[in-house]
Order: structure tokens, then C-alpha cells, then sequence
């Protein structure tokens, strides 16, 4: 009866005691904005990885290496969402 009588409350969900501006509608999160910019932010870096004026291989590198990570990171947090063990 114990795990019967609790609800799980789901968890983006906000205690407005907590957060009083959820009462306002302003509070939440936004992951699919954060995912679509992520992706932008790849985008650009890889384009003004090729299309620039760089002198050296050292600003290459860096916006490659960066946006790898980002890529990493984004492909990482999809993972974590589809499976069961997430947060």
C-alpha cells in the first residue's frame, strides 16, 4: 500500500511554492530549442572552419575539435533521453 499511495511526480514538473514564477508560465525548459541550437552552432562552426581567412591550421583545429565535442555532447544527451535510466 506504501508505493501504491505515493505518486511519482513527473519530472519537469514545478512545485510553485518552489518557483513562484511558475505560476506566471514563465518557468520550464526549453530541450528542443537547446538541441536545434546546439546543431546551428556545428553548423557555423564547421562553415567558418572552411570559409575564412585563416592563416594558420590553429583556428581550424580549434573549431573542429569544438564543434566534435558539441556534436559528442548532443548526440550524447539523445541517447540519454530515449533510454530508461535517465533522470
Amino acid at each position: 500500500m506504501a508505493g501504491g499511495a505515493l505518486e511519482k511526480r513527473p519530472s519537469n514538473a514545478v512545485d510553485p511554492h518552489e518557483e513562484p514564477s511558475a505560476a506566471w508560465g514563465w518557468h520550464g525548459r526549453f530541450p528542443r530549442g537547446r538541441e536545434i541550437g546546439g546543431w546551428i552552432t556545428v553548423i557555423a562552426f564547421v562553415a567558418m572552419a572552411f570559409v575564412g581567412n585563416h592563416v594558420a591550421e590553429t583556428e581550424r583545429l580549434w573549431l573542429l575539435g569544438i564543434s566534435a565535442l558539441l556534436i559528442i555532447v548532443l548526440i550524447g544527451t539523445r541517447v540519454r533521453q530515449r533510454t530508461s535510466w535517465r533522470r
